[in-house]
């Protein structure tokens, strides 16, 4: 079981969600929409997709991380250098 198992449905919902503004900011690409109005729905997008990996993050720690922590041995160390790869790809983005 993974650290979102219990809030998938909010996690599908809010990607859906994310999945309309990308469609819409096709249509408004198509229809020759002002380019400020434009980057301003790409921001919404990107803040909305920021969101849902921060809360993916913190289920994975309070899961997955503290889970191997609690067993020790290496797994403990893949798992939290896994943790942190993932942390510096985000702030990377």
């Amino acid at each position: 079981m993974h650290g979102y198992t219990d809030n998938k449905d909010d996690h599908l919902r809010r990607l859906r969600r994310i999945e309309g503004q990308v469609r819409g900011l096709a249509r408004m690409v198509e229809n020759d929409e002002y380019c400020i109005d434009v980057l301003t729905q790409i921001s919404a997008a990107t803040r909305a997709l920021q969101s849902v990996s921060l809360n993916l993050l913190d289920e994975h720690l309070k899961h997955c991380v503290s889970q191997a922590v609690a067993e020790g041995g290496t797994t403990a160390d893949d798992k939290i250098a896994e943790a942190s790869n993932a942390i510096a790809r985000l702030v990377r983005s």
